[in-house]
């Protein structure tokens, strides 16, 4: 054919643009950065065509410019131009859906509309006459069920007729004062902007859309010539501009779907309505969301999981892999070093993460269970009450529930959030959810230093809720973050049976992730462990040592006084600690490699003696889980977060923030929690500790400043200007 084709994917999110984008470019697929931005980019070659790209554009309701996503969406649409749009459309919810593809169709590019889960539509009796919503909207529809592969192919085919053709499509008209006033604003100034886009720059400066006139430029006494037209318009139809043209399209579409579309139940409650009822309940909500998280870690960590990874430390590594590979070191004849590197710093220090990978995984089941079958899309919705109170929007939420898998995808998910200071407060705290791969240190903590105590893995998982709605509070009242927090707006998918196959899809990501990382950077970290642990200078001489008089000794002893006051000043939890900087899977892999694993015969009794050894007591050890979990993450998600944040300034703050906050958790943990256990002394860091829990309830419940009537003058007249 020659010239390549650029077709892009548009549509909402949860519209299984994504499920589409995989069935029809399979394994073609390139995955980069839109340009200037951090924001992921997908696009990859149809199958059968390979002349023909898809570019799948980031989720979206709307081309306004708010989120990042919208802004790259819409970047591309307007300066890219491909050769045609396919507007993947939820057939259960049309009418949201289809607020995007008024504005798409506005574009001057040809659209096909491919209508999803068809399959769902028909089950629950619902009709709808395509070939009239097709004459309506002037562009082809196809029927498809992107999950089971139904019509998919004939979607694309009908996408690259289009953009062969490239035949636009009729667009909707607006009331009558609207088309005026664009008429007016097509005349005033866009003759030098193409045919096919006047209309939309028209429309967008009806709105008053401000990268639009930025990018324009209009003179001054244009501007306040289309200003005047815009303004009685306005007065005319008692509305501000954007909503007006907001109303309008929603007018527009319950008209259009009046004549095309029947639901067989309408005006009955839907079984998703009922389940809500009670789910999304205001007294019940919280409750049920907290027995249910109850329950996922109960049964991950404590049941079933505890089985397997018991199983696999104690047997797999214990019993048959270190043995024998150690048996079979010495048979060659291998040097004691290389024992004790392969033995002792790289299987010892692997086995203790490795072993805990079955309890991640069946957390990962359970979560995407929940989020696959829409109970998440709920909780977002529960929260974003919880969270307007403390100055944060319901999407920040989305963030968090993504960080209990991997920190890093939580922090790039804080893009959806338009409001540039709660994003950054996001991006803040949202490592505080323990993610997969601090539930190994949770575990270590739980099972070899309490006796499995059950109710650690829900206590920090709500912990950590906890800490971001206390941070979130503090940091909101300081005037780095202050104001409003955005409105949320999220499409409540309805339930569904979870796919097995993409469950189980998304349970291998994350779970191959972490193996790959175990692979890498922990086989990595178990080696420099090793030696650090391993060698030293003695006698003035350099070569193997007792650990006692290793490298890693004299570090982690050089330092330990600052963690002395947090119950753990032993130098072997304070290298531990440091490991985790790196990634927090490290801290179980150093304490293998520190307790000498591989040289013991009666593996688990010993791994219980040796962690127990770092920690004078249980409330040490609960004081080092806590300042783990709350302080700063793993390299990757701080490299990640420093790319986000765009602001050197916020980012030094953030990694203060959190290792300050963490460090103060751990303070009153060890110190007033061991007090009221017997198991600490009153001192004078007890002291500290008090002061510490006076300064958080000061900053927690003191007058929001920024409330003050001057202040909120301030902000009105910087608002008004």
């Amino acid at each position: 054919m020659g010239k390549e084709i650029k077709i892009a994917l548009a549509g909402n999110p949860n519209s299984g643009k994504t499920t589409l984008f995989n069935a029809l470019t399979g394994s073609n697929q390139y995955v980069g950065n839109w340009p200037g931005v951090t924001v992921e980019k997908k696009e990859g070659k149809l199958k059968k065509h390979d002349d023909v790209i898809i570019e799948d554009l980031p989720g979206i309701y709307s081309l306004s410019p708010y989120t990042l996503e919208e802004v790259v969406s819409r970047n591309y649409l307007v300066t890219e131009r491909p050769h045609a749009v396919l507007n993947i459309v939820d057939g259960t919810n049309l009418e949201r859906n289809l607020y995007l593809t008024t504005q798409l169709t506005e574009l001057g590019i040809p659209v096909v509309i491919a209508i999803n889960m068809m399959d769902i539509v028909r089950k629950n009796g619902d009709q709808i006459n395509i070939q009239e919503l097709s004459r309506e909207l002037g562009c082809k529809i196809i029927e498809i069920s992107a999950l089971k592969g139904d019509g998919i192919q004939e979607a694309a085919e009908a996408a690259v007729a289009a953009a062969k053709s490239a035949k636009t499509i009729p667009m909707h008209t607006f009331s009558g004062p609207v088309e005026h006033t664009i008429a007016h604003i097509e005349e005033a100034e866009l003759h030098g902007v193409s045919a096919e886009q006047q209309r939309w720059y028209a429309i967008k400066i009806f709105e008053r859309d401000e990268k639009v006139l930025a990018q324009l430029n209009i003179p001054k006494e244009t501007l306040d010539h289309i200003e005047q037209d815009i303004k009685a318009a306005e007065q005319e139809l008692d509305d501000d501009a954007e909503s007006i043209i907001t109303n309008e399209r929603y007018v527009y579409i319950a008209t259009l779907l009046k004549g095309c579309y029947k639901k067989k139940n309408a005006g009955r409650m839907s079984p998703s309505d009922k389940i809500d009822r009670v789910v999304t309940n205001r007294w019940l909500a919280l409750p049920i969301f907290a027995l249910i998280m109850f329950l996922v870690y109960y049964i991950s960590v404590t049941t079933l999981g505890t089985v397997v990874t018991d199983w696999t430390n104690d047997t797999l590594f214990g019993a048959w892999i270190q043995p024998a590979v150690g048996t079979w070191l010495t048979n060659i004849g291998a040097a004691d070093w290389i024992n004790s590197l392969v033995v002792d710093g790289i299987l010892g220090g692997l086995a203790a993460p490795i072993g805990f990978a079955p309890q991640m995984a069946i957390v990962f089941l359970f979560l995407s269970i929940l989020e696959d079958c829409g109970y998440m899309a709920r909780v977002a919705f529960i929260m974003d009450r919880i969270f307007r109170r403390f100055g944060l929007s319901g999407k920040s939420f989305i963030p968090f529930l993504i960080s209990s898998g991997c920190g890093v995808p939580g922090i790039m998910a804080s893009r959806t959030i338009e409001n540039e200071k709660d994003r950054r407060m996001t991006m803040i705290t949202t490592t505080c959810i323990p993610c997969g791969a601090k539930l190994p240190v949770i575990a270590l903590i739980a099972g070899f230093l309490m006796g499995g105590a059950w109710w650690m893995a829900p206590l920090m998982y709500f912990s950590g809720i906890a800490v971001v709605i206390i941070s979130c509070i503090i940091l909101k009242k300081m005037r780095l973050f202050s104001g409003e927090p955005a409105p949320f707006v999220m499409e409540l998918p309805q339930y569904h049976f979870p796919s097995v196959k993409g469950v189980l899809l998304h349970v291998w990501e994350r779970v191959w992730a972490f193996l790959k990382k175990a692979g890498t950077i922990l086989f990595l970290c178990c080696v420099v462990m090793w030696f650090l642990g391993s060698f030293g200078i003695q006698d003035g001489v350099f070569g193997l040592v007792d650990t006692e008089s290793s490298f890693l000794a004299v570090i982690g002893g050089a330092i330990a006084w600052i963690f002395a006051p947090l119950g753990f000043g032993t130098w072997q939890a304070v290298a531990s600690s440091l490991s985790g900087f790196v990634a927090k899977e490290g801290i179980v892999s150093t304490m293998g490699v520190l307790s000498g694993l591989g040289d013991v015969e009666e593996y688990a009794v010993s791994m219980h003696a040796q962690f127990a050894a770092f920690f004078p007591t249980s409330i040490a050890a609960i004081s080092f889980l806590y300042f783990n979990l709350f302080d700063s993450p793993c390299l990757a998600a701080i490299s990640t977060m420093s790319r986000e944040m765009g602001s050197r300034k916020f980012f030094w703050f953030a990694i203060l923030f959190q290792n300050i906050t963490a460090y103060c958790i751990a303070l009153m943990v060890y110190q007033i929690g061991g007090l009221l256990t017997g198991e600490v002394a009153f001192s004078a860091a007890t002291v500290v500790a008090f002061a510490v829990l006076a300064g958080v309830l000061y900053l927690l419940f003191r007058r929001d400043p920024n409330q003050h009537p001057e202040r909120l003058s301030e902000r009105q007249a910087a608002y008004t200007r």
